[in-house]
C-alpha cells in the first residue's frame, strides 16, 4: 500500500505510486477565459481604427450650415479683399489740366462738400497739363487703386484710372478737357454705395 493511501482505506480507492496526483482547471474554463481575451484584443484594436479613421478624416464631424446671414456676409467680404475707405479718408489733390480758369477750386469745393479731404489745388504738372483728354484722370499709389481711386472714381464718370510711383496715400484728380462737372450728387451716392455693398443676382443674398 502506498504511503499516500490514507489508513483504513485500500482496494480501489488505494492510491498508489509515491506523488501526489496534480489537478488540472477544467478545459471549458480555460476556452472561456480565451475568448474574452480575444475579444478584448479585437475590441481595443477595433476602437484605435476608429481614432485613426477619425484624426485622418476630419473629425467626422459635418460642419454646422451657416445661416443665410452669415454666408451672405462671407461673399460681401472675401478673405483677403481690401475694405473700401469713405469719402472721409481719402485724401484728393485736384489739378487742372486745361485752357480754363477755376475748374480746380470748383471741384475741390465740391468734393469738399461731399466729405472727401481736399489736398493741393492748381493747375496740372507740365507732364499732364493740357494732355488729359476725356472728363479726368484720377492718379495713385498701386494699393489705391482697388481703394481710394475706386471710391473717387463714383465722383467722375468716364475718369481714367492710373498708378505712380509714389508711396503717400492721397490720389490725384486731374481735369481733363472733356470735364463739365462732377457726376451729380445723388449719382454718386448710388454709385458709392453699389461699390460697397454689390448686388447679387436674383435668387441670392
Amino acid at each position: 500500500m502506498s504511503m499516500l493511501t490514507p489508513p483504513g482505506m485500500g482496494g480501489k480507492y488505494r492510491i498508489t505510486g509515491n506523488a501526489y496526483p496534480r489537478m488540472r482547471r477544467p478545459r471549458r474554463r480555460r476556452y472561456v477565459l480565451g475568448a474574452l481575451a480575444a475579444v478584448t484584443v479585437i475590441g481595443v484594436g477595433g476602437w484605435g481604427t476608429m481614432q485613426l479613421i477619425d484624426v485622418f478624416s476630419g473629425g467626422g464631424k459635418k460642419p454646422a450650415p451657416r445661416t443665410q446671414a452669415a454666408a451672405c456676409a462671407a461673399q460681401a467680404s472675401p478673405a483677403g479683399a481690401p475694405l473700401l475707405p469713405k469719402p472721409a479718408q481719402v485724401k484728393v489733390n485736384v489739378y487742372n489740366a486745361t485752357p480754363r480758369s477755376g475748374l480746380a477750386k470748383t471741384t475741390a469745393d465740391e468734393l469738399r462738400k461731399r466729405g472727401f479731404v481736399v489736398g493741393n489745388v492748381g493747375n496740372a504738372p507740365a507732364a499732364y497739363d493740357k494732355k488729359v483728354p476725356g472728363t479726368g484722370m484720377l492718379l495713385g499709389a498701386a494699393t489705391a487703386h482697388e481703394g481710394a481711386l475706386r471710391v473717387l472714381a463714383t465722383q467722375l464718370t468716364g475718369a481714367e484710372l492710373r498708378v505712380d510711383a509714389r508711396k503717400t496715400p492721397d490720389v490725384d484728380l486731374i481735369i481733363g478737357t472733356g470735364f463739365k462737372a462732377l457726376t451729380a450728387k445723388t449719382a454718386s451716392d448710388k454709385a458709392l454705395a453699389a461699390l460697397a455693398a454689390p448686388l447679387k443676382p436674383a435668387g441670392q443674398c
